[in-house]
């Protein structure tokens, strides 16, 4: 089982942040029942090209998407044929299922056969048909969720259907009174088609809902392993947290939101327990990128730092937008309590059930994936699992790991988040006027000191290898 949050800080979390003011006790409890990474990376600071790098082993910047994410009613972005983690598993009788956010796109049937648009107050989408090339197409046999929850249409979907006609428009001035209501800046929602009495507040829970009814009709008895990939909705916007949530976190509706994700982790955690699952079943808790530049009025309201202790937040190359919480449980194969400081990515999903099933990735398929296995289960190595890991920004650049030393290849103020002149003087941060930045994450976590300068000779070298694995369209052997 994958659990993945969105937008949820490193810093977020109480077994990685002592100082955090956001109670998270099942995801703490989660952490002491596994392995707990402290170098764990998405390959991208921004959600789309993460999701597709989880389910198919690939850099995203490979696939048609450059930079960014997927807009609204955008195609499906996993080409046909592409070998995904479900297809995988499927292929080796697991039953897989998707519950969640999706937002790698969809082909959606229109009236007029033309491309799929939303206007001012009409649409013609044509919402009485099935939509193609969605979850159950790349591998899932079955799938529930919101597309996206801050985009239209407003419903949820199942499989390949929504479920009831999207007729009515989600406002601009709804959007503006829940905005206030929040209490802490934009729902980010774009207008558009809604279900009739649609209501923000209520995609978690029925989401939650769903993954433990997937899990409680499965009986230990039953002949097939299953696959349940559970992409949450939260704590990306819009921050609703429902109401026996609210004033629980000392970090305003957000440090609530966090919170109402713990509890959804609790829930489905409580439903292996019940439904026998527990003592066979991988769980993986991690996030798809780091916290949305929020995070810095929260910091300096609550003294809350979502980011951690690391400089960045979503959309950035700096640790801050892709190092991410990273567990893992597993009895009797998982030593409890125990913590990894291997630098993994969340690609490497593909080559580790590989592993796990006894299956050869084929060598068009997992081109960037890692098999972590030996990581997970605390097998001592002489040499690190990747060779190298690229991480790429919100604006399409690059930055490339390896070891202490990350390089970051472009002029970080070409990226959309500025950090606040308070904050960079309260972390040091010091400025530099190089076209790169490169930091020995071993002596300066905090990427204060710019090193790009002085060492040409590293610069030179990840530069280079950054450019085969570009050329050569894959990382991994």
């Amino acid at each position: 089982m994958y659990i993945l949050a969105d937008d949820l800080g490193y810093g977020d979390i109480g077994y990685l942040n002592p100082q955090s003011r956001i109670p998270t006790p099942n995801i703490d409890r989660l952490a002491g029942q596994g392995v707990r990474f402290t170098d764990a990376h998405d390959p991208s600071a921004v959600c789309t090209p993460t999701r597709y790098g989880i389910l198919t082993g690939r850099y995203c910047w490979r696939s048609r998407l450059k930079r960014g994410v997927l807009t609204p009613l955008a195609e499906t972005l996993i080409e046909a044929g592409r070998l995904t983690v479900p297809a995988l598993l499927k292929s080796h009788g697991y039953d897989t299922a998707a519950i969640g956010k999706w937002h790698l796109g969809w082909n959606w049937p229109t009236t007029d056969g033309g491309p799929a648009v939303y206007q001012a107050s009409k649409t013609n989408v044509d919402f009485a048909k099935p939509i193609a090339t969605g979850p159950t197409t790349r591998g899932f046999d079955c799938y529930f969720g919101t597309d996206v929850p801050n985009y239209p249409p407003y419903c949820f979907i199942e499989n390949d259907r929504t479920l009831g006609m999207p007729t009515d428009m989600l406002p601009l001035e709804r959007l503006q009174q829940e905005a206030k209501a929040t209490g802490f800046g934009p729902l980010g929602c774009s207008p558009g088609p809604m279900l009739p009495g649609w209501q923000l507040v209520n995609i978690l829970p029925r989401l939650t809902d769903r993954a433990v009814q997937y899990i409680e009709a499965r009986p230990p008895q039953r002949r097939n392993p299953f696959f349940l990939y559970f992409p949450l909705t939260g704590p990306h916007v819009p921050i609703v947290p429902a109401p026996q949530f609210q004033g629980k976190s000392k970090a305003g509706p957000y440090g609530d939101w966090v919170h109402q994700i713990d509890w959804t982790v609790g829930q489905v955690l409580a439903a292996l327990d019940r439904a026998g699952l527990a003592g066979n079943t991988l769980v993986i808790f991690t996030s798809d990128n780091g916290p949305e530049n929020y995070a810095y009025e929260r910091a300096r309201t609550y003294r809350h730092y979502s980011m951690g202790a690391w400089r960045g937040v979503k959309r950035d190359t700096w640790e801050g937008g892709h190092r991410v919480p990273f567990l893992a449980r597993w009895p009797g194969r998982i030593k409890p309590g125990s913590e990894s400081s291997e630098i993994i990515c969340q690609t490497d999903l593909m080559a580790t059930v590989a592993a796990i099933v006894g299956a050869r990735v084929p060598d068009n398929a997992g081109e960037d994936s890692y098999n972590i296995l030996p990581a997970l289960l605390g097998e001592k190595r002489n040499v690190p699992i990747r060779e190298a890991t690229v991480l790429h920004s919100f604006q399409g650049h690059f930055a490339i790991r390896q070891g202490p030393w990350v390089l970051i290849d472009y002029i970080t103020g070409d990226d959309n988040n500025q950090e606040p002149d308070w904050f960079k003087k309260e972390r040091g941060y010091e400025p530099h006027s190089f076209p790169g930045e490169l930091y020995n994450l071993q002596d300066d976590p905090a990427e204060r000191r710019n090193l790009y300068g002085e060492r040409l000779d590293q610069v030179e070298k990840l530069k280079t290898l950054l450019e085969r694995y570009k050329r050569e369209g894959r990382s991994a052997p």
